[in-house]
């Protein structure tokens, strides 16, 4: 079973509920909480959440790997075929889209492009800001720029280099390769309403920076260009230690790029319309619902 939603809504709380009930364990497609590194920016599950429900991908790599949706289609694939040599259920759960759909449809094949051109990008990035390099994805890939986190540089240039090198979108290559897998999926969306799920994001946001999220990311500084880093909650941080704004400043982009972020999420699974959809409150309904669907 598949437990999607967008950030602070409460996948933690209903995966563990749901792996208490069914007997099973808890695959994590959450692309920053792998990183063994990053504690305070990832809302990982804590101690006692982890005790209650056994958890694979967390702290599993370092920030000096780099987890694509290719890496991890593969690594989680060998997981869960073991995993079902013991289980009838297991749980995958993120707000990573691509990496919920590299594993349950997989991902096609990305063209290899000259190395050259990522070099120019990252060079008119240094000399003219990401602002022009948004321009240019915008025309050439509508598409990928509706869906990605605009404040990412490593994500724009990585699409930018397909777009250059190869004529083509970089979304066309993003699509779900429709490979044959050895297990059947029923998907769960969990949603709130939007008052109610920005007030978790607030408050979310709150906690990490009581937890240690700038001095964290202070530690993390000299990595800032690390593709794990290069997210809503460091990028912030990293943009304030350069001086760009207080700190003040820092967290309120950080509430707000955190609704924008969660705004995306919802954007790409709600486009699946094999996810069901569901409040996180209802653990009666989402039991009743996968057992209908008698996986």
């Amino acid at each position: 079973m598949v437990v999607v939603g967008p950030t602070a809504v409460g996948k933690t709380d209903t995966c563990i509920k749901l792996a208490q009930h069914f007997k099973t364990d808890i695959v994590s497609a959450d692309s920053r909480q792998f990183y063994k590194e990053m504690e305070a920016g990832t809302a990982k599950p804590s101690q006692e959440e982890m005790a209650a429900a056994k958890h694979h991908f967390i702290d599993s790599h370092s920030i000096e790997e780099d987890v694509s949706a290719g890496t991890y289609e593969r690594l989680a694939i060998k997981q869960l075929d073991e995993l079902f040599d013991e289980k009838k259920y297991v749980i995958l759960t993120g707000g990573s889209g691509l990496y919920i759909d590299a594993v349950t449809m997989g991902m096609a094949e990305m063209p290899k492009i000259d190395p050259s051109i990522r070099q120019q990008l990252n060079e008119e990035l240094d000399e003219n800001g990401l602002q022009p390099l948004l321009e240019e994805l915008e025309k050439l890939d509508p598409v990928y720029y509706n869906r990605v986190d605009r404040n990412n540089p490593h994500r724009i240039i990585r699409a930018l280099e397909v777009c250059r090198g190869t004529g083509k979108a970089f979304s066309a290559f993003r699509k779900p390769a429709a490979k044959k897998r050895n297990f059947t999926t029923v998907k769960i969306g969990l949603d709130r309403p939007r008052e109610e799920l920005y007030e978790r994001i607030n408050l979310r946001m709150d906690q990490m920076i009581e937890q240690g999220l700038f001095e964290e990311a202070k530690d993390f500084y000299s990595y800032k260009n690390h593709n794990a880093l290069q997210t809503v909650g460091y990028k912030e941080i990293f943009d304030y230690l350069d001086g760009l704004y207080d700190k003040e400043e820092a967290i309120r982009l950080l509430k707000r790029n955190s609704r924008r972020y969660a705004k995306r999420q919802m954007t790409w699974f709600t486009k699946d319309e094999t996810v069901k959809w569901f409040h996180p409150s209802q653990i009666g309904e989402i039991i009743a619902h996968i057992e209908a669907v008698g996986m």
